[in-house]
């Protein structure tokens, strides 16, 4: 297995808990301008994906120098930075990719980041998108998702395109058997784990599944 920590250049909070969750043979991958964050870690990229005009020139020469792979693309092109970033992990064979700061800048990037891991380019890989005590899945129809953590963290579920149906929710404050979660709605807002675990059962649809911790600043 294969693991990818992508750097995108939005907001990275918690930032001293971003090493931590770092493995030695993790696969690290830049978009652009996330590589600041790589910097301000002390941590040299693999990768470096994007049109790079986000980039100080000199400390680019320098990843250059030090064997980092610099894949630039024209600053007209069809896809952001982080959706690079992810194809690059996907074709290098990652099955599991943690995007950081992909979140809290601008609202546009924001959305688009969280939709990405509904396209079905990514339809065989696990993403998740990190920021500080804050983690985004998503699951898709005929689907099982098991959320790790402690009894009183929040998790919340929002359906992406379409209604959710067959949801089925265990281990949580509220629960739900074969129900349906409709777009727009805001019934799988706010609920909490009663348990260290709990697990999410999906029928059909797409769900965006958020996890917050509590014992996280």
């Amino acid at each position: 297995m294969l693991r990818a920590i992508i750097f995108a250049n939005g907001v990275l909070n918690n930032i001293r808990d971003v090493r931590d969750i770092i493995l030695h043979d993790d696969l690290i991958i830049a978009a652009d301008g996330g590589t600041a964050h790589c910097l301000a870690l002390g941590i040299k990229p693999s990768i470096v994906v994007g049109d790079l005009d986000s980039l100080n020139p000199d400390y680019l020469k320098s990843l250059q120098t030090s064997g980092t792979e610099i894949i630039s693309y024209p600053a007209n092109k069809d896809q952001t930075d982080l959706e690079l970033a992810l194809q690059k992990a996907v074709e290098l064979g990652c099955d599991e990719i943690l995007v950081l700061g992909a979140l809290g800048a601008r609202w546009d990037m924001t959305i688009a980041n969280l939709l990405l891991p509904a396209l079905s380019d990514f339809s065989k890989v696990t993403i998740r998108l990190i920021d500080g005590h804050q983690e985004i899945f998503l699951l898709r129809g005929e689907g099982e998702l098991t959320f790790k953590g402690k009894k009183g963290d929040m998790v919340s579920l929002v359906p992406l395109g379409k209604d959710a149906e067959g949801v089925t929710l265990r281990g949580l404050e509220y629960p739900l058997k074969d129900d349906v979660l409709k777009l727009g709605a805001t019934l799988g807002i706010s609920n909490v784990l009663i348990n260290d675990t709990a697990t999410v059962y999906l029928k059909k649809g797409l769900l965006l599944c958020i996890h917050i911790r509590k014992d996280k600043d």
